[in-house]
């Protein structure tokens, strides 16, 4: 069975930080690809921040600079640091998880929500 966990979310104020984290369980952690999305209330899910198998990295521009998305696959786990955080980066956070190879094979977790506000 495979499971996926997102933590990490909470409420910070504006400037703050929150460090997110997806866990993963069941499969060959390595040889996927993670992405971190968002949905804010009324707006589509939104990729903001990808890591490949052989760690190249991606952001959506909005957050490039202040977001940082790192994996440790000795944990099965990818981290979204989030710095200088702003009201419009409140949102549900979802981890995804694809096989590099089998695009059949892809899992979401739960989500973790993150409010940002004074």
């Amino acid at each position: 069975q495979v499971l996926v966990e997102e933590s990490g979310g909470g409420l910070a104020e504006p400037g703050g930080s929150l460090r997110l984290s997806c866990e993963a369980s069941g499969i060959n952690f390595a040889i996927y690809k993670v992405g971190w999305y968002r949905q804010a209330p009324g707006n589509e899910r939104e990729l903001i921040a990808h890591i490949a198998q052989d760690g190249n990295t991606m952001y959506r521009d909005s957050v490039k600079g202040r977001f940082t998305i790192s994996r440790d696959n000795a944990k099965n786990t990818v981290y979204l640091q989030m710095n200088n955080l702003k009201p419009e980066d409140t949102a549900v956070y979802y981890c995804n998880l694809g096989h590099y190879q089998n695009s059949a094979l892809n899992y979401w977790g739960r989500g973790t929500q993150v409010t940002v506000s004074s």
